[in-house]
């Protein structure tokens, strides 16, 4: 239902019953810097259960990039989308709530004055989302479906929480 598998989400939901340990996954990234001009600052291969993907990231030319792929706010903007739908629509599944149409867009508003060292403005000044679903269940099952994704949707726990960072600079 809703391109979700089901009997995975519902195996999950029992393996973590009988094994907390079962819910902790790691997701990693690790990518390179591009020193050839007018290609993609980042490049990253990403290994996944389909296959490996290069994702490549670039900043836009005003901020000292070439503007040849998309930036880092971008990718973040799309985590955080694609992370909604999923957690929506998989509930929605798991409730037997059938979706028909399902677009999340997500805005942020970024001062870069701090990024170039002249403000202490906040960087990101806010996001902004908008869902539009179609749907035959009624505004209540819709409102708490909202409420859950927003309750338990890992992008924007990351987003409404302090989230421990650690970055160590090492010399090779």
């Amino acid at each position: 239902m809703n391109h979700v598998n089901v009997e995975k989400l519902e195996k999950l939901v029992k393996d973590i019953q009988e094994d907390p340990s079962n819910a902790k996954i790691n997701p990693k990234v690790k990518g390179e810097w591009i020193f050839e001009d007018g290609q993609p600052q980042f490049r990253s291969l990403m290994n996944v259960e389909g296959g490996s993907f290069t994702i490549e990231a670039d900043m836009p030319s005003k901020l000292g990039g070439w503007g040849s792929a998309p930036g880092p706010l971008n990718y973040c903007l799309y985590g955080l989308a694609s992370c909604y739908a999923f957690t929506f629509a998989s509930l929605a599944a798991m409730e037997g709530v059938a979706l028909t149409k399902l677009v999340v867009e997500a805005e942020s508003h970024v001062d870069v004055s701090k990024v170039v060292g002249l403000s202490d403005n906040p960087i990101v000044e806010g996001v902004e989302w908008k869902v539009t679903i179609s749907s035959d269940a009624d505004e209540a099952t819709i409102e708490n479906l909202k409420k859950l994704a927003e309750e338990r949707c890992p992008a924007v726990y990351c987003l409404t929480n302090p989230v421990k960072l650690t970055i160590d600079v090492e010399r090779e």
